[in-house]
């Protein structure tokens, strides 16, 4: 049996890229999978995360972590639309549903894990974004979410460079 050899150098970091899928990505990826049903289908949260918890991605996450995510995004919702709103050029209901589930992770994360820092979450939502997203949905919500972080994370902004979290 022969093993595949990538040909350039951008199927390589591509293949490194799948490998180091940290189980905090997975973790994302699946509570974005979870509130975009929410968007598309409604239903209950305890019958999405239910579901979820049936995949075997599952088990490659940090549930605890993503449980959080599910559940903080959708019980909050209507706060952490109204900060989103204010950075928004048009109402939060017209968004891509892809585009308002990662919106709403991101801005619970903001608020929810200061320990994380806001350039990690915007990072994270950026590749979220260029996977599942539009085609220029990324840069949207990089934009959005550079606005945001300014007003929920606006101490850690205000930190010289060389202090802030990497």
């Amino acid at each position: 049996m022969t093993q595949r050899i990538p040909a350039t150098q951008k199927e390589i970091r591509s293949e490194q890229k799948v490998k180091r899928k940290g189980r905090r990505r997975r973790s994302r990826e699946l509570a974005l999978q979870g509130l975009y049903q929410w968007f598309v289908a409604g239903g209950a949260i305890q019958a999405i995360t239910e579901q979820l918890h049936e995949t075997k991605e599952f088990l490659k996450t940090d549930q605890e972590y993503f449980s959080d995510l599910l559940r903080g995004a959708l019980t909050n919702l209507t706060e952490l639309e109204k900060h989103i709103q204010i950075c928004l050029d048009r109402p939060f209901k017209e968004l891509s549903p892809i585009e308002a589930s990662i919106l709403l992770l991101s801005a619970h994360e903001f608020t929810s894990y200061p320990g994380i820092p806001y350039r990690a979450i915007i990072n994270e939502a950026v590749e979220l974004a260029k996977t599942y997203g539009g085609t220029d949905g990324h840069k949207y919500v990089n934009g959005v979410l550079d606005k945001l972080a300014k007003q929920l994370r606006a101490e850690e902004l205000a930190l010289p460079a060389k202090s802030r979290k990497i």
